[in-house]
């Protein structure tokens, strides 16, 4: 990486209004009781690790580390701050600033997978490149990626409740997803440590699914007839969307759910025809 040398990283003053967010910056939560705390702490003390910052072509400056510190300066009053000039690439800025966020240790777990994830789709990485940039095993990257394949609402509950990484890595377990937003609601309403909610996670795994009556290699059969209904309601809202008038009626009568499924013929057959 390609900075100054240690005998150049002067400390600069550097106005406020010239220094801009890094458009890589992992970090998207900012604590406000946090920020005002640390803004009386600057105003009494000053600013005790300078910003680190690159020079930009117009004369701006973009910063690399230090997003919490500039934010509680300027509601400090501050109108300008010290920084160390670092001379980068925007590549090597990513990095720089995706390294800071994860050595402060307080970054989310998804506020880091969503860094990291930035930061190989736009600089077109492999994870294995990626891991030798942050100083990671590939298999950590692979790991943290894993994690946003929870949505979003989901990454919310887990954030809200204080959930663990652990945690979440094992609701990855469960494709299905009503079932893993019904593990999630157990996981927070019974206070569930990691190790208990690995061991109802693969409790219902095992209800949900049934070996399937075949000789030879083992598979698994989802039980769950609710994965059934929800596969019905798709087909009949897409054809909904397609301009098929098709009807949908379900009948549960206690043994066995019947649904019926009412098709205008003239519509199918212009469908095929079209």
């Amino acid at each position: 990486m390609n900075l100054m040398p240690r005998g150049d990283n002067k400390i600069i003053e550097v106005p406020t209004i010239k220094i801009r967010p890094n458009k890589t910056q992992p970090r998207r939560l900012f604590e406000e009781s946090e920020l005002r705390n640390l803004a009386q702490s600057i105003s009494q003390n000053g600013i005790l690790q300078p910003l680190s910052v690159r020079r930009l072509k117009t004369g701006e400056f973009e910063l690399i580390a230090g997003e919490r510190r500039l934010r509680a300066s300027v509601m400090a009053g501050l109108t300008k701050v010290p920084c160390i000039e670092i001379k980068c690439s925007d590549k090597e800025s990513a990095v720089l600033a995706l390294l800071e966020n994860l050595q402060r240790k307080d970054l989310g777990m998804f506020e880091e997978a969503k860094g990291i994830n930035r930061l190989i789709r736009r600089y077109g990485l492999t994870q294995e490149q990626a891991a030798k940039q942050l100083g990671k095993k590939q298999s950590t990257i692979a790991n943290k990626l894993r994690l946003l394949k929870l949505s979003f609402e989901e990454q919310d509950w887990i954030c809200q409740a204080g959930l663990s990484e652990r945690h979440a890595r094992a609701l990855l377990k469960i494709e299905d997803g009503e079932l893993r937003k019904e593990a999630l609601s157990r996981m927070i309403s019974e206070n569930l440590n990691s190790v208990q909610a690995e061991e109802m996670i693969a409790r219902l795994l095992n209800q949900n699914s049934v070996p399937a009556p075949k000789s030879g290699r083992q598979t698994i059969v989802v039980k769950d007839v609710r994965i059934f209904l929800n596969t019905i309601n798709k087909a009949v809202d897409t054809m909904r969307l397609a301009g098929i008038d098709a009807i949908s009626k379900k009948q549960d009568s206690g043994e066995y759910i019947e649904y019926t499924i009412k098709i205008p013929k003239q519509q199918s057959q212009k469908t095929r025809t079209a």
